[in-house]
C-alpha cells in the first residue's frame, strides 16, 4: 500500500511539472522577467553604490508587446553587434519597470531624459523645460 501511495505522488508531481514549465516558460515570455543589472553603465539611475551590490529589476515584456515605450525608458535590448545611439524598437526586449531587490531600493522606475539628452524643441515649438 506504501509504495502505491509513494507512486500516485510521484506521477501526479511529475505531470504537474509538465503543465508548470511550459505556463511559466509562457508567463515569462509574454509578460515579465526578472534580470540582475550589471556594472556601472546604469548609473546613477541603477547599481547607484558601484560594484558592492547590483539592483535586480523586473522586466516588463508585455509594454514592448504593445509598443509602451517612451524616450527616457531604461530598457534590455537584444545586443546583435555594436550599434548606435538609436536603438531599434525591434531590438527592444523587456522594459525596467520596478527595482526589486535590494529591498532598500523597492521602487518604480519613472521614465526620465538627463538635461543634456533633451531635444532643443518638441513639435509645438516649446521646450522640454517649459
Amino acid at each position: 500500500a506504501q509504495a502505491g501511495f509513494g507512486r500516485r505522488y510521484f506521477k501526479a508531481f511529475v505531470s504537474g511539472f509538465f503543465v508548470a514549465v511550459p505556463m511559466t516558460v509562457s508567463v515569462l515570455d509574454c509578460l515579465a522577467y526578472v534580470a540582475r543589472v550589471d556594472g556601472a553603465s546604469m548609473q546613477p539611475s541603477l547599481n547607484p553604490e558601484g560594484g558592492s551590490s547590483s539592483d535586480v529589476v523586473l522586466l516588463n515584456r508585455w509594454s514592448v508587446r504593445n509598443y509602451q515605450v517612451q524616450r527616457g525608458d531604461i530598457v534590455s535590448i537584444l545586443l546583435i553587434m555594436p550599434i548606435s545611439p538609436q536603438v531599434s524598437l525591434g531590438l527592444v526586449h523587456g522594459r525596467a519597470s520596478h527595482i526589486i531587490w535590494p529591498p532598500r531600493r523597492w521602487q518604480r522606475i519613472v521614465p526620465s531624459v538627463p538635461v543634456d539628452r533633451r531635444p532643443l524643441l518638441n513639435w509645438d515649438g516649446e521646450t522640454e523645460d517649459d
